[in-house]
């Protein structure tokens, strides 16, 4: 049975980091341990570029996590245009590498469009998974 976890942030700087516990709650409650920083820090990028790229004015996005039997996966929606992709960024840039360390660091890693927005994903195996859903 999958569990799943599921929140809305606002347009907020504040969101990014009420993600990354939002992310440590649900490993947490799940009992899941291990790739808890590389999870929490691919939360930790696709929250930032949603609200940079992204989520309008007014807007939210959403963070749905779960796991089903030895896989967490991560995806978060926003209501944003474009196609998100991973770029490779130059030595003196400041930005732009968000999901470079996301799609390393990932086991999957992908975008789904919809008509309006889209999801971007990535998945992580993990040794176990025992805890409650939401």
């Amino acid at each position: 049975m999958a569990l799943s976890w599921q929140r809305r942030f606002p347009r907020a700087r504040s969101s990014v980091p009420a993600a990354r516990a939002f992310s440590l709650e649900a490993l947490a409650e799940w009992g899941i341990t291990d790739r808890r920083d590389e999870i929490r820090l691919c939360v930790s990028e696709l929250a930032t570029n949603a609200l940079l790229h992204g989520v309008p004015a007014g807007r939210e996005f959403c963070l749905r996590m779960t796991a089903d039997g030895l896989t967490v996966r991560v995806e978060l929606r926003d209501s944003g245009g474009g196609h998100p992709r991973v770029v490779q960024g130059g030595t003196d840039d400041c930005g732009g590498r968000g999901l470079r360390p996301v799609s390393a660091m990932a086991d999957d890693f992908g975008v789904d469009e919809h008509v309006v927005g889209r999801t971007v994903w990535s998945s992580f195996k993990v040794a176990s998974v025992w805890g409650g859903g939401r």
